[in-house]
């Protein structure tokens, strides 16, 4: 199977240019300085994973903000700076979020949407495929539901032939359906060319990496799942809350989750790329800060250890804030002892 050279260790950036409390200039002077570059390349990763939504850089009449092409220049600087590539990846288009709560999927099935997004890509191209060398394009995060799987596969072969008439060699990622599911990659188009990376994103076992998670509806705020946890004891809070599909089977559930689970969990996926002949990636992986850090540490070793044995790329979800805060003050106790583990 292929490798995603140059993106073996990385974190995300969430927060900055993506799913801001205000879309405003001294949001996005604040959030992310040059400083968190230079720390988060000291952890010894190779890369970062820039979440960006369309509202930075569009207004719904398709014409562009300036400014927010700054920060991307910027970004592209100070990776640069401190010796790391990065991934472009835009959270959000214009009439599409992975969050249900924002209640705007209609992009899948308007024309008008569509010209939007590629209008976006197309610009991005123009500005940044110069960068290539350490800059690769993420089309668009978490595709939700298997409906859109058909128009997905369209709308995203559209969107490449646009930037391939920019650069023939940019890498491009790709994720499937349930929010990146590798379990959704067999339903991906073929790749396109070879330069094409399949995209995923795992935060199992949910019950552990989500609890509390308020803005999942129908888990509640005091949910709590230690770590390590054998399979009966996450399936059964699954069930208990109503959420059947989130049990993970297994014939023994006396098992303890560890490494081997991921690693059994990443086949079906694995098998693809090998098939296909492309390159796969992680691109979110983390704990809720409901978890306690010592919990997190423990998930991070496992997880960490079959990322290599089975050869991936990956970035961690988040390097500051959002819910899983890697540098945030609860983490400091085990932060130095975690970031073996990314």
């Amino acid at each position: 199977m292929k490798k995603f050279e140059g993106y073996e260790k990385g974190v995300d950036f969430g927060g900055w240019l993506s799913q801001c409390s205000e879309y405003t200039d001294e949001h996005y002077k604040t959030f992310i300085v040059e400083k968190d570059f230079e720390v988060a390349a000291s952890w010894g990763i190779d890369h970062i994973r820039l979440p960006v939504d369309w509202q930075v850089f569009q207004r719904e009449d398709g014409s562009f903000i300036e400014s927010g092409f700054g920060y991307v220049d910027k970004a592209i600087d100070w990776a640069k700076k401190y010796k790391l590539n990065m991934i472009l990846d835009l959270h959000k288009t214009l009439g599409y979020s992975f969050d249900e709560d924002e209640e705007k999927n209609n992009f899948f099935a308007n024309e008008k949407l569509h010209q939007h997004f590629y209008a976006l890509w197309e610009e991005f191209s123009k500005r940044y495929v110069k960068f290539e060398d350490r800059l690769s394009f993420e089309l668009l995060n978490e595709v939700t539901s298997p409906s859109y799987s058909s128009a997905w596969n369209k709308i995203s072969a559209n969107a490449i032939k646009i930037i391939r008439k920019y650069s023939p060699t940019i890498k491009i990622l790709v994720g499937g359906y349930w929010n990146n599911s590798i379990d959704a990659l067999k339903d991906l188009a073929a790749p396109a060319d070879q330069n094409i990376v399949y995209n995923f994103h795992c935060y199992d076992p949910l019950m552990f990496t989500h609890q509390g998670a308020t803005w999942i509806k129908g888990i509640p705020a005091d949910q709590r799942l230690g770590y390590p946890t054998t399979y009966k004891e996450h399936n059964d809070a699954a069930r208990s809350l109503g959420f059947p599909d989130f049990a993970n089977q297994i014939d023994d559930e006396s098992k303890t989750y560890d490494e081997d689970f991921f690693v059994q969990k990443w086949q079906a996926g694995l098998k693809v790329c090998q098939e296909r002949d492309v390159a796969l990636y992680c691109g979110e992986y983390g704990v809720i800060d409901r978890a306690t850090p010592e919990q997190t540490l423990a998930w991070y070793k496992d997880i960490n250890a079959a990322f290599k044995k089975c050869g991936l790329g990956r970035a961690a979800w988040n390097y500051k804030l959002m819910d899983f805060g890697l540098s945030d003050d609860r983490m400091k106790g085990v932060i130095k002892e975690l970031i073996k583990y990314l």
